[in-house]
């Protein structure tokens, strides 16, 4: 039998003084992976002094969602879309910066989509 891994890893990075979350997503995510990543999302952001929130995504071993879990990723972005100010998409996939482009209608902060890892922390630390 084939394994399939799949999910998110939430995470907090530090790059000097600079702190990020980091999300590394892995697989197809289902709506059981959502079930399990929202709480951890909201109360990772719950925890945030700061008023506006810099995101990397890992997204280079994403391989998209299912129907269910897509609505799910919508909700909770527009959930937390105020406290945003930029999101990092660092991936390998052509779909992946149209996924940044849509992302971008839901969020008040900035999307923007890279393919190189060094040039998406160098732009949120900017």
């Amino acid at each position: 039998m084939k394994m399939q891994k799949h999910g998110v890893s939430i995470g907090i990075e530090r790059v000097d003084s600079d702190f990020f979350l980091t999300l590394k997503a892995i697989g197809k995510l289902s709506h059981e992976d959502y079930k399990i990543i929202t709480p951890m999302i909201d109360s990772a952001l719950s925890k945030v002094d700061e008023p506006k929130v810099k995101v990397l995504i890992d997204g280079t071993e994403l391989e998209g969602w299912e129907p269910r879990a897509a609505w799910d990723d919508l909700k909770l972005g527009l959930k937390h879309g105020n406290e945003f100010e930029k999101i990092a998409i660092y991936g390998n996939k052509d779909w992946q910066k149209f996924t940044a482009k849509i992302g971008s209608w839901f969020i008040s902060g900035e999307v923007k989509y890279f393919e190189d890892y060094a040039d998406a922390l160098s732009w949120l630390r900017s």
